[in-house]
């Protein structure tokens, strides 16, 4: 899971603790989350047990209980459509006041729950006793009630006491029968129940009482809900919303794909299968297309039941009719063609006499008034009547999945051109500064900065405190990003009023909605010194980075504001919280620490350092002293940049956290350090275009790890020679001891240089993922440990610490006697004066230097190589520029390092495909930084034509006419006049060049107008494909120091292989375009590929932190843990458990539920069960779908997981479509070369070899072949795999002599592999005798041919079986890296409980434990095959399960 773990704290899922939160979660989960509603005749679709049974994994424990998710409320009493789990939506308690502490109701978690403190309960025992406290105390009872509502049937619903009132209201507004039903009350025996009480507090509710909903009179605010809630259900399945990007609405297409839900699905008859690939599917395609990434656009809005219905013109109503009760009125036009004006009033509505032109509020006669509109309107139109009702089937058939809003707005690419219609509510959303959801809350705007720091100071003492904290921060977060990015779009295009309206555009700042938002230029000079404008448009990211990692230690007493990073249109807009009464002071005056210029004056604060030691405990910062303007020394904890500036409300803010990390050297040109010979090599330092390059925190922990291991190696060689000294004083001559040498010897056959010259070099790190040689030389280096432990005791004690004392030496660490690494960020800082410590101290500013070089150092000559040799194995290959960017940064590498990342890999043949998705991510970055320049210069009026005509000189080398047209011509002002108010600066460079490439003549030959109206107006028609191409270059070698010797987009795909529409899609994704979805011709020669119409819109890239779930993120690393060892079941109920929280925190969808479904889905498969596997991978998929987009790198891998799965449940057809599916998306992102594709071609020749066609299979198998041979040598596992299945296709077609010569090849690889004796080699053999039998019998019957010149007999026919499904199954497993085996893990325990006995003596060195660990993980690595061996068996174990990143325990 993509979570980040706490700075250095790898085992926070610490036995103990576990075994108590495990206990705690058992507990509590009933009371947060135990229950559930059955629906009749509605897919009651429980989250987490797959089929709505909660028959299997951890719920089944619960003795039958019914365990439903809830997803935090979403505060909008119109969206109904936020249907939870079962088709029930919560809605929030928001009304009484706007604090989140009252904004969620279903939190109201009984304490009967028994929480108890979190006392470490045995591991063992401890769950079972809490078992059964946690039944007998919590008084969750599923009752059955009846609930009857006017003009509809009885509905029976269980529900559980411990639901509120208000969810059976929401649940009444979803269902079919009543959802058109918003303003009624629940009456029981005449008494109406309050909205937020649980049904357990209700007197007289008992099994099977009937609860009526009676209709309740309008006011003014329950009439405009009704109409938006009837508009919402009408709108329901068009999908303009998730295109335009609004409400958190987005796509999903995998029903579209499997047409129909997959679960519903009978199994098919192999025969029955339509099976051919369609055209772009099949391997040698080159430019894929575009339509079919959005399949079933034309029908996908469903029937249209109005075609307006809108709020009058008339309203609001005069004061005479406001005495007689008409709340609103509305105007609707049916499909009939009638208009009708409709009066809303207390009673329900109805139609008046009023027409377009005169006002005639009586009602109509004869009159008819309903208190729901839907129904008024049925009356009115048979065809309303009918299309009401087909939406409502489709409705409730969609999967709860596709209803449910995500957390954060997913952006399409592409878009096909929407119909634009009449709609005042839509109308009325955009122009009021309203945020959809302020009418519920009293007081209109809400105060961000309160909410947000409220939440954090919430209780988390206990689970549910802790998940109540959460979800509650969580939720504010979100709506805070969503507000921030609203603001931030209304800056840009100009809808909000400056705050400092005099002055120049570029200085201007806004306060919106209680958002305050800065624009990223250099204001005021603030960092001429950093770099200017360039360091101006970093810092707000940098400040972003700081923010997350202080978030992340969550001290309490210490304070960040909300901080959102928006992109739009070509600006940088940061949005923040606002501290209360920094408004009214100066800036001066409010700060208490830290310093506002550059560290000329410098304050502290005893209160800060306090918290902000805490913090840099964990943050690796070094407290250290700086003079101050009265050459005062001060002392600080954090760089000096960092501001603390307490709040009228007393609470201690820090902000401006851009130098949180020590600053990286290589990229700094300093007069007073000198790089190591092999740096200046590699031609570093670079001097980069701002002076903030800082190092990331993963490469801090790394590099501390590293130290760690050399440190320990180091002393233990130490301990070693003392005792060595010892046993020998007794004899004459020293004999160094054997246990000694051999450690040595392990440390020189791994390339580590001898543990005594490192002491004295201070140069040895050696230490790479752990491979299969360093786990000998890690045991080694135990037993060392081991031995110099026992001897400890008897040397003295001065000896130890001497040896202690030269480790630390040896290893550069801060402090003489003990292992210390911490890093000051100000180091390098220029005009900071430093407090020089004396030599050798944690004071030593010499030191502390030597120390952020080596850091940065050994992200260069470790990390790097680290990283290409961690991804030579191809286990989980990144598929695009945001996967290889996520890939880089855990290994702590910065994206600035890759020309040098892209340098190393274009000497490997076999990581080609790395290095075409690098160079591309090169390209699109550079081709940013100029587009956000150029979109600078650009009028709004010419923004489609802009961008149309950028992408023109990007991606085509056809004409590129800039089309001007004449009316737009004739718009044009002399000056750039008050549309382009934030004209940039820093385009100067860019566009004095071009318009010296571009006065010589232009190139189109039709120069455009007569030179002086193109001065400033359209300076972006001067942009040609060549000049474009030669910004590039020079970007590329400015920026990342890497020559692109490409002058046009036909270079790059030639000499790369770059496909054109994955750089469109690349660039599109960076920058926020969303063109129209057509096909393009880039090839086109007489008109320019992109016309103005095809720039659909542009949306925010937006940055922001996202908060995390803890107590869910320990179970799932434990639940990894535990399936790491082979113990699949404990697995899957600790990461069901995980699931649990997550939807607790974070509500249905997100992220980090996707991978816990997609593991346990994987498990489900592992133990057994198929169809669990089925339905759960199903909402996996779709939850990829909507949260991280259609065509995001683990939608794919959702996408070949579900094949796998339906395959193994007989959809035999729908797996081959799932397959199709992906290997399009794949080809789309990143081109077929690439080793995926070859799983995937493998997996669809499979599947087509088992349904008899064998000329496809064929097809997609020799694909496989050609790139597993490229991406695997041709001794690899992989290939012998491919030329078996080769064979096996060439046998069925009767070609037995090729598929003799591919079987041949399988046995070769397999016997120089594996031996003669093993199983595979043994197989392999077996089908080589079978093949040379046909192989004859064929040759006898050609020959008989031959020699009596014509058929003389009837031939008896060759007989080729067909492969049964179950040993295509069997292969399928085999290639997906699925083995069902269990292998005995005796060597990891052995080493681990030894280990582990040992340690016991040393709490204190918790940290040796951590290392000792990561040994461990090491020898665990390379054990047996672990619990499933991923892909095709031992020999590639290549993928640990718990690959902590985007795909836990998939192989895809």
């Amino acid at each position: 899971m993509a979570l980040e773990t706490e700075a250095k704290n790898p085992s926070a899922a610490t036995k103990a603790t576990t075994a108590a939160t495990a206990a705690k979660a058992k507990e509590n989960n009933n009371t947060v989350s135990g229950k559930k509603n059955l629906n009749p005749n509605q897919q009651n679709q429980n989250l987490v047990n797959g089929n709505g049974t909660a028959a299997d994994g951890a719920a089944a424990k619960k003795k039958g209980k019914k365990n439903r998710n809830k997803s935090p409320p979403e505060p909008a009493a119109e969206s109904v459509e936020t249907a939870l789990s079962n088709g029930h939506a919560e809605k929030t308690a928001a009304e009484g006041d706007a604090g989140p502490e009252s904004a969620d109701s279903n939190a109201n978690v009984a304490a009967d729950g028994g929480d108890k403190p979190e006392e470490a309960v045995a591991p063992g025992d401890g769950q079972a006793e809490t078992e059964d406290i946690d039944l007998d105390a919590l008084h969750d009872v599923s009752i059955t009630v009846n609930i009857s509502s006017p003009g509809a049937d009885n509905l029976l619903v269980q529900l559980s006491s411990m639901e509120l009132v208000q969810e059976i209201h929401q649940l009444l507004m979803d269902r079919e029968e009543t959802c058109h039903r918003t303003c009624f009350s629940l009456q029981l025996d005449n008494v109406t129940l309050d909205h937020f009480a649980e049904l357990k507090t209700i007197e007289h509710l008992e099994q099977g009482s009937t609860i009526k909903v009676v209709e309740e009179p309008y006011t003014m605010r329950e009439a405009r809900i009704h109409v938006r809630h009837v508009r919402d259900l009408l709108k329901n399945l068009d999908p303009a919303d998730a295109y335009n990007g609004i409400d958190c609405n987005s796509l999903t297409y995998l029903n579209t794909i499997t047409q129909g839900d997959l679960l519903d699905k009978k199994k098919t008859r192999p025969d029955s299968v339509d099976c051919t690939p369609p055209e772009y599917v099949t391997p040698g395609v080159f430019e894929p297309p575009l339509l079919p990434l959005h399949p079933n656009v034309k029908n996908a809005k469903g029937p249209q039941a109005l075609k307006v219905l809108t709020t009058s013109a008339w309203n609001p109503p005069p004061g005479p009719r406001k005495l007689h009760g008409d709340l609103m009125y509305l105007y609707v036009v049916t499909m009939e063609d009638k208009r009708f004006h409709i009066s809303a009033c207390s009673k329900g509505f109805y139609i008046n006499q009023s027409t377009d032109d005169t006002f005639n509020p009586k009602p109509e006669n004869p009159s008819h008034l309903s208190h729901s509109l839907i129904d008024l309107l049925s009356h009115i139109s048979p065809s309303f009547r009918r299309a009401f009702q087909t939406i409502q089937k489709r409705r409730t058939m969609r999967h709860a999945f596709e209803r449910v809003a995500t957390p954060y707005q997913v952006y399409q690419w592409a878009s096909p051109v929407l119909e634009h219609t009449v709609d005042a509510i839509r109308a009325e959303d955009a122009f009021s500064s309203k945020l959809g959801y302020e009418e519920h809350i009293p007081g209109q705007t809400r105060d961000w900065n309160e909410e947000l720091q409220t939440t954090r100071e919430l209780p988390r003492k206990t689970l549910p405190e802790r998940l109540l904290r959460e979800r509650a921060i969580f939720k504010v977060h979100g709506d805070f990003v969503t507000a921030a990015t609203r603001g931030a779009m209304a800056v840009i295009d100009g809808n909000v009023l400056a705050i400092n309206p005099g002055e120049d555009s570029k200085m201007q700042m806004f306060i919106w909605n209680n958002i305050f938002f800065s624009l990223g230029f250099d204001v005021r000079d603030h960092y001429k010194e950093l770099g200017g404008d360039a360091a101006a448009f970093v810092a707000p990211r940098y400040d972003l980075h700081g923010v997350r990692v202080y978030n992340a230690v969550d001290i309490e007493g210490l304070y960040t504001l909300g901080t959102v990073v928006i992109d739009y249109r070509g600006y940088r807009v940061t949005a923040q919280s606002i501290i209360p009464g920094i408004l009214e002071r100066e800036q001066e005056q409010s700060v208490v620490y830290g310093s506002i210029d550059f560290g000329k004056t410098v304050l502290s604060h005893p209160k800060y350092l306090d918290l902000l030691r805490q913090a840099g405990k964990h943050l690796k910062i070094l407290p250290h002293a700086v003079l101050n303007e009265r050459d005062e020394p001060v002392e600080l904890c954090s760089s000096v940049e960092c501001k603390g500036i307490i709040g009228n409300d007393g609470r201690h803010y820090i902000l401006d956290l851009l130098r949180t990390f020590p600053p990286d050297v290589n990229f700094l040109k300093l007069q007073d350090v000198q790089l190591s010979k092999e740096l200046v090599d590699m031609g570093f330092p670079i001097e980069h275009r701002h002076k903030l390059c800082c190092l990331r925190q993963e490469l801090l922990e790394a590099f501390i790890e590293d130290r760690y291991v050399s440190f320990i190696r180091i002393a233990a060689v130490h301990l070693q020679q003392l005792n060595a000294t010892k046993h020998s004083e007794k004899s004459d001559e020293e004999k160094p001891v054997p246990a000694l040498e051999a450690a040595d010897k392990e440390a020189k056959e791994n390339g580590a240089e001898k543990p005594k010259e490192a002491a004295e070099e201070n140069k040895e790190e050696k230490k790479e993922q752990p491979t299969a040689g360093t786990t000998k030389s890690a045991e080694a280096m135990v037993n060392a440990i081991r031995e110099a432990q026992s001897n400890v005791a008897t040397s003295n004690e001065v000896q130890a610490a001497e040896v202690v004392k030269r480790a630390c030496a040896a290893v550069g660490s801060l402090k003489e006697k003990e292992f210390d690494f911490r890093f000051n960020p100000d180091v390098f800082s220029p005009g900071i004066r430093h407090v020089d410590g004396e030599e050798g101290t944690c004071s030593s500013l010499a030191k502390q230097k030597v120390l952020v070089q080596d850091a940065a150092e050994f992200l260069v000559v470790k990390q790097i190589p680290a990283f290409i040799k961690e991804h030579l194995a191809h286990a989980s290959p990144p598929i695009d520029g945001q996967s290889l960017t996520e890939s880089l940064h855990s290994h702590g590498i910065n994206v600035r390092y890759l020309g040098k990342v892209i340098k190393l890999l274009g000497q490997m043949p076999r990581m080609d495909y790395l290095y075409r998705i690098a160079i591309l991510e090169l390209i699109v970055r550079a081709t940013k930084h100029i587009y956000y320049t150029y979109m600078q210069n650009t009028e709004p009026l010419h923004l489609s034509a802009a961008i149309s005509h950028f992408l023109n000189c990007l991606l085509t080398n056809g004409p590129v006419n800039p089309a001007v047209s004449s009316e737009e011509a004739h718009k044009k002002r002399g000056n750039g006049g008050k549309h382009n108010k934030h004209k940039s600066s820093k385009s100067g460079k860019g566009q004095q060049q071009q318009q010296q490439q571009s006065t010589g003549g232009n190139q189109n030959g039709n120069s455009s107008g007569n030179g002086s109206s193109a001065s400033v107006t359209s300076d972006w028609t001067l942009v040609t494909p060549r000049s474009l191409w030669q910004q590039i270059r020079r970007e590329a070698k400015a920026y990342w120091d890497w020559d692109l010797d490409c002058d046009s987009m036909e270079s790059a795909t030639n000499k790369f292989g770059i496909l054109r529409i994955s750089l469109l899609r690349a660039f599109c994704l960076k920058v926020g375009i969303q063109v129209l979805l057509r096909e393009y011709n880039f090839e086109s020669k007489h008109k320019p590929t992109f016309g103005s119409d095809d720039i659909v819109n542009v949306f925010p890239v937006v940055k922001h932190i996202s908060p995390r779930a803890t107590d869910a993120y320990n179970f799932y690393t434990t639940g990894q843990a535990k399936i790491q060892q082979g113990m699949f079941k404990e697995g899957y109920e600790l990461i069901s458990e995980a699931l649990n929280l997550l939807n607790n925190v974070f509500g249905a969808m997100h992220q980090e539920n996707g991978s816990c479904l997609r593991m346990l889905a994987r498990l489900s498969y592992l133990l057994g069960d198929a169809q669990d596997a089925l339905a759960i991978q199903q909402r996996a998929v779709i939850m990829s779908e909507r949260v991280n987009g259609i065509d995001h790198p683990s939608t794919i891998l959702e996408y070949t997981h579900l094949s796998l799965y339906s395959f193994a449940n007989g959809h035999v057809g729908m797996s081959l479509k799932l397959l199709y599916r992906a290997r399009y998306l794949m080809v789309l992102i990143c081109g077929e070369d690439h080793p995926e594709v070859a799983l995937i071609d493998s997996n669809i020749s499979l599947i087509l070899h088992a349904l008899g066609e064998y000329e496809l299979s064929l097809r997609f198998i020799e694909h496989a072949l050609k790139l597993n041979l490229k991406y695997f040598g041709n001794r690899a596992m992989h290939v012998a795999v491919s030329y078996h299945l080769m064979a096996r296709t060439q046998s069925c077609m009767g070609d037995f002599r090729s598929a003799l010569n591919n079987e041949k090849e399988t046995y070769s690889i397999y016997k120089s592999q594996l031996g003669e004796k093993h199983e595979k080699t043994r197989d392999s053999a077996e089908c080589l005798r079978l093949l040379t039998q046909q192989a004859v019998l064929l040759q006898r019957k050609m020959n008989d041919i031959y020699s009596n010149g014509k058929l003389t007999t009837d031939l008896p026919p060759i007989h080729i079986t067909p492969p049964s499904m179950g040993s295509v199954l069997d292969m399928l497993n085999t290639i997906n890296g699925i083995l069902f085996v269990q292998i005995s893990q005796k060597d990891i325990v052995k080493v681990r409980s030894e280990i582990e006995k040992h340690f016991k003596a040393n709490n204190a060195e918790n940290e040796v434990n951590d290392a000792i660990k990561s040994i461990v993980a090491a020898a665990n690595n390379n054990g047996d095959i672990e619990g499933e061996a991923p892909k095709e068996n031992a020999a590639a174990t290549g993928r640990q399960l718990s690959n902590g990143e985007e795909a836990p325990a998939a192989s895809s």
